[in-house]
């Protein structure tokens, strides 16, 4: 078959050929080449014909258009066009600051959005920049991007695979690929053939690109390159993948397109019944219905949230949670699920033996990672058990290519995992390593081959003659066994059924088992070989496990009890994967799907699977994406974890993607919203209460000005419609909405977290941000704060005071009421009548006397009085006008308690209980 056909099938996903279930032979044919690789002018025929192997560059959004799109809002539009009024009428402070705010909102948005190309970015960094190919019969040195279907590459320990490969020969091959698969140990390859419907963990004999080689050499045939291999494969994948609006993003343009219709059919009718019934000039009413446009849209709105969350992300911070998009914050407020991986995420990317079995009995290791600190006993037998195992461990130490090294305190391994687990393990043992080499010294060796599944070392002894260390595969090492050593050290028939049995034992709980045996050679072999390894005693075996987190045992038990699920996504074995869903209490008893029976589920019964569900395993990029999409279908706001290529498409497709800062791949961090800078799964459940907190104060800023900016256009409409006298002027209309919202209405945004933030259920993506609460709020509040300033405008002129300083009054009213209703929505949660309630953060004590200063200068310099027909207030009418304040706190806080008595709303009925909350739950 020419290379063209070959080729074709190779870029079409539905159509490539399984390679990895071809032998060799088939491979070559198909692609025309022979293991001598190509000849250079195929080469370059096949590089013009089929392109670069790099990913595809995407096409960047330009930046005046980025920035311009911050503007296509309804509430932003209607802004705009108030201050275009306001300014043709000649209000050009109030123009000004609506104009500013705008202004502020995109930039701010314009800085946080537009780096989805950073991603691809990241991921065609992945690739080397050179490669040592065959062509001509020579070896050469090219480029990445020019290597073509059909290439061979040779490869050795350190390199990165620069494309998608079926293996021709290797020598000791193990690739790390944890950054596709998400295993945590290197895997093992082999040139023959395997299963066609093998999963991407299993396929022996493929190499991918963007993956490393831990140990060995290779001679590889390049089978896919560019967008056609698995990385870009994801890079599609990734490309495909709309951004998700936020739950707040959402609300917030539902709320602004609703509200901006609302205040334009309200201003038109009111400006048409003033006009035509109460024979209002039409430029006075105008005036007048612009300046209560203006007061009734809450202009400020988008400024104070974007604060609001620009200060969640800077507490965020400091708990090692780094925000790359301000909406994510509150996202994280909202997550009812978090979908993690399990390797470097839930665990610690560290191999440890937890347990040696010998015939003697079982010894269980404590500790993790590769410090060599850990209780070294045994858990059945007698001492001859430690005994056993000790010698387990020396088998392990000497028949080893590893080294352990504290850097900074950090034991950390330089060579395979498991390897320095071992040596771990040895340490454990009391096993003093450096002294057992010089005593054994190494002569000989047959490293590790996919093929017989075991390395072999032959070691000098002190008396003459050889020690031979084998571990590897238990059962390949049983084969090789004539005898294993009983419990008192001495030699007895092998037991390989007793031997299955504690395999089966040790894999059911999650490890991987490796097997030990050794032989005492009489003299040195001339030739050590593979043929030599033979006649053993069988030592014992040992497991291995990837331990749980510490911190992420707490952090997923504070998750559950913060009422949100956490579900497990990994490409490791079910066994394991469910093991460590144990340790970790992701579920009282965690289910378990792979990703093979995933791919036989429909769209349409996936979500009820994906819902009762707690671990995934052996899944794919694909399987990700679609147990993400399929938890959004229920009305799930869905966190996923992660720090591989792997996992970048289901990344960007959650609504908060949360990456790894250290172990984490840069396309992981680009695809992502939120990096944990300590790689903490702890650092989530800290950052959801900072998210709960967020938009907690995002819900008291709405709860506040639209009651506030309600109480005044309600008071001046019903002037207008009963035919009344103005309490207010256009001018102090503007004057009241301009001074309290860069005042009171920002204070909101420092509040910190009311008590018992965590011990709610997270909101449904589905509830409104106006709740039947906050609308019963809004309606009593505008209407108390009418009464009020009726009730002071009525009283002013009843005691004769002239028309400017009764309408004086009902300024000052309607600040003192807004303070009032500041330290009462300050609370949502709770009552505002405690110390900490009365007393106020720093925040709102610098608001309050911002607004009382401002309110004396509106109320007593002359100048202001020429501005805006302001008049000196007496003093008894002051602290009436204060009184007036100090009763609507009252009023609104009995109506507080007598809600929650009678179990009216929802968000009241599992308010916590200020008298035995638990004080710690502040920040």
């Amino acid at each position: 078959m020419g290379i063209n056909a070959g080729h074709a099938q190779v870029v079409s996903t539905s159509a490539a050929p399984d390679w990895h279930a071809l032998p060799v032979n088939a491979v070559l044919d198909m692609l025309d080449t022979s293991a001598q690789g190509l000849r250079g002018e195929t080469a370059q025929a096949r590089l013009a014909a089929h392109g670069p192997n790099a990913l595809p560059a995407m096409r960047p959004v330009p930046a005046w258009r980025r920035f311009l799109r911050h503007f296509n809002d309804p509430l932003i539009l209607f802004l705009l066009a108030a201050a275009l009024v306001a300014l043709l009428l000649q209000h050009v402070v109030d123009a000004a600051v609506i104009a500013v705010v705008v202004l502020i909102n995109a930039i701010v948005g314009y800085i946080q959005e537009g780096r989805a190309e950073q991603a691809m970015s990241a991921l065609r960094a992945m690739l080397s920049a050179n490669a040592h190919v065959q062509r001509d019969g020579a070896r050469i040195e090219v480029p990445v991007t020019g290597l073509v279907p059909g290439d061979v590459v040779l490869l050795e320990a350190g390199d990165r695979v620069p494309a998608d490969a079926r293996l021709l020969r290797g020598r000791g091959l193990r690739i790390d690929e944890s950054v596709l698969t998400g295993e945590s140990v290197p895997a093992d390859k082999t040139s023959e053939p395997v299963a066609a419907d093998a999963d991407l963990a299993t396929r022996a004999s493929m190499l991918y690109s963007g993956t490393l080689v831990a140990s060995g050499q290779a001679s590889v045939v390049v089978v896919a390159t560019g967008a056609a291999t698995e990385v870009g494969r994801i890079g599609t994948l990734l490309g495909g993948v709309q951004a998700i609006t936020t739950p707040l993003l959402a609300q917030i343009g539902q709320f602004g397109r609703r509200f901006t219709l609302l205040a334009l059919v309200l201003a038109a009718a009111l400006f048409a019944f003033a006009v035509l019934w109460r024979d209002y000039a039409w430029l006075d009413a105008l005036m007048i219905v612009v300046a209560l446009a203006v007061g009734l849209v809450p202009e400020g709105l988008p400024a104070v949230i974007t604060i609001t969350l620009a200060l969640g992300v800077r507490r965020m911070a400091t708990r090692n949670a780094i925000i790359r998009r301000l909406p994510a914050v509150e996202t994280l407020g909202a997550t009812t699920v978090i979908c993690t991986d399990k390797t470097g995420t839930l665990t610690r990317n560290e191999m440890t033996v937890r347990l040696v079995c010998t015939a003697a009995g079982a010894v269980q290791v404590e500790g993790s990672g590769y410090a060599p600190e850990g209780a070294f006993g045994p858990a059945t037998g007698a001492e001859a058990a430690r005994t056993a195992a000790e010698g387990v461990a020396r088998i392990g130490a000497l028949c080893n290519d590893a080294r352990l090294q504290d850097v900074d305190g950090a034991w950390q391994v330089d060579g395979d995992p498991m390897e320095g687990a071992l040596l771990a393990l040895a340490f454990k043992a009391g096993v003093d390593v450096s002294a057992l080499h010089a005593r054994h010294p190494r002569l000989d060796e047959v490293p590790f081959d996919a093929g017989y599944r075991f390395m072999a070392t032959l070691h000098a002894e002190p008396d003459g003659g050889a020690l031979l260390c084998v571990k590897g595969a238990p059962e390949q090492v049983l084969a090789l066994s004539r005898g294993q050593l009983d419990a008192e050290g001495s030699l007895q028939s092998l037991q390989p059924e007793a031997w299955q049995q504690a395999v089966d034992a040790a894999g059911a709980q999650g490890q991987r088992v490796l097997g030990f045996a050794q032989a005492r050679l009489p003299q040195v072999p001339p030739g050590f070989g593979l043929s030599d390894v033979s006649d053993l005693v069988f030592a014992g075996i040992a497991g291995f496990i990837d331990p749980p987190r510490e911190e992420a045992r707490r952090a997923v038990a504070e998750c559950r009890a913060a009422g949100i699920a956490v579900k497990m996504i990994t490409g490791d074995h079910a066994a394991t994967a469910q093991a460590i869903a144990r340790q970790l209490e992701i579920a009282d008893a965690p289910t378990v799907v792979t990703g093979r029976a995933l791919e036989s589920v429909s769209d349409a019964a996936l979500p009820a699977l994906v819902e009762r569900t707690d671990v995934f395993a052996r899944s794919s990029p694909e399987h990700k994406l679609r147990i993400v999409r399929a938890l959004q279908s229920l009305g799930h706001t869905a966190a996923m974890t992660g720090d591989g290529v792997n996992d970048a498409p289901s990344l960007k497709q959650a609504d908060i993607g949360i990456a790894m800062g250290h172990k984490g791949t840069e396309a992981a961090k680009e695809a992502s919203e939120m990096v944990l800078a300590d790689d903490n799964f702890a650092s989530i459940a800290a950052a959801v209460h900072e998210g709960r907190a967020v938009y907690d104060n995002i819900r008291k800023v709405v709860a506040w000005t639209l009651p506030t900016n309600g109480g005044e256009a309600l008071t001046v409409a019903l002037a207008i419609v009963l035919g009344w006298s103005l309490p207010m002027t256009a001018p102090q209309i503007l004057w009241i909405n301009m001074v309290l919202t860069i005042t009171l209405g920002l204070a909101l945004a420092f509040e910190p977290p009311e008590l018992g933030v965590m011990q709610r259920r997270p909101r449904r993506r589905s509830a409104a941000l106006i709740s039947p609460f906050m609308l019963w709020r809004i309606v009593l509040v505008s209407l108390l704060f009418s009464v009020g300033a009726f009730g002071i405008f009525g009283w002013a002129q009843q005691r004769g005071l002239d028309m400017d300083t009764a309408r004086t009054m009902v300024v000052n009213v309607f600040c003192v009421m807004e303070i009032a209703y500041l330290f009462s929505v300050r609370y949502l949660h709770g009552s505002a009548f405690t110390w900490r309630g009365l007393v106020g953060t720093p925040a709102v004590l610098w608001a309050v006397a911002g607004v009382v200063v401002a309110q004396l200068a509106f109320t007593y310099l002359p100048w202001m009085h020429l501005l805006f027909d302001s008049r000196p207030v007496p003093w008894l009418e002051g602290g009436v006008i204060v009184l007036v304040g100090v009763a609507l706190l009252v009023v609104l806080e009995c109506e507080k308690w007598v809600l929650r008595r009678l179990d009216v709303f929802e968000e009241l009925k599992h308010a916590p209980d200020p008298s035995v909350a638990r004080t710690g739950e502040t920040r």
